[in-house]
């Protein structure tokens, strides 16, 4: 197995931060690049400036999740800077392990025109299955925050019926909540009725949104739709949890 001994963490959102926390406190030589305004950042940490400068030294630079929000720069919310990810993958030392997170097939081909391989760490299952519940978790929690009501007896409608979907449906209740859920496939909707829930078929939504008290939506495509929207009550919480472009 390879001993990495120096690391990048460039970029991304608090769990970047984390990550470069963690990796110091094994010992590693970290440098934290586009985090400067992240606070939880340990001050210990160097935290570089110019990407170029320091990544050709590293043996292993971790890209946020995702990678990037537009196909060009590197997402990072916690700096001013607006760096390229191909001037971050130029010069790279040989055999350096280059890792992120939903790396778009745009990211892919700009990587291998760089002559880099990027390993896409949520492709891993267990992060994949652990992500989404803590994704469900947030969004209850959004949903205790903006309600003037109680979970418990509220009524809730789940688009979808994958990874976020399943973590939601199954805490919404344990809360007590009256839970639908519209999904396309026989099998699904099969599974969601044996889980307590009322299912229903994502074609006939706009039958059952009417009277929903908070409509949670894990489907990445626009199935919301106007017609859809109209007849969700004016009190109605709509919580968005998809990827881009999310489904409103």
């Amino acid at each position: 197995m390879t001993a990495y001994k120096t690391f990048a963490v460039v970029g991304g959102d608090l769990r970047q931060a984390h990550v470069a926390n963690r990796l110091a406190a094994q010992g590693k030589t970290v440098y934290a690049m586009l985090l400067e305004t992240n606070s939880a950042l340990e001050k210990s940490l160097v935290c570089a400036e110019d990407p170029e400068d320091v990544l050709p030294q590293c043996d292993v630079i971790i890209f946020p999740l995702p990678m990037s929000t537009d196909e060009r720069h590197v997402n990072a919310p916690f700096s001013k800077q607006k760096v390229r990810v191909c001037d971050c993958l130029s010069g790279l030392k040989p055999g350096a392990c280059v890792l992120g997170g939903k790396v778009s097939p745009a990211m892919r081909a700009l990587a291998e025109s760089c002559g880099v391989t990027i390993i896409d760490y949520f492709e891993r299952e267990e992060l994949c299955v652990k992500n989404a519940v803590i994704t469900a978790e947030g969004a209850a929690s959004i949903a205790m925050e903006e309600l003037p009501i109680s979970l418990f007896g509220s009524r809730c409608m789940i688009t979808g019926h994958g990874r976020i979907s399943k973590a939601l449906m199954r805490i919404l209740r344990g809360m007590g909540a009256d839970v639908t859920v519209a999904a396309r496939k026989h099998g699904d909707l099969a599974e969601i009725e044996a889980e307590g829930c009322r299912a229903v078929h994502i074609a006939t939504l706009a039958e059952h949104v009417r009277g929903m008290d908070v409509l949670f939506n894990t489907v990445p495509s626009r199935i919301l739709t106007a017609d859809i929207l109209e007849k969700l009550g004016p009190d109605t919480l709509l919580i968005d949890l998809a990827s881009k472009p999310g489904g409103v």
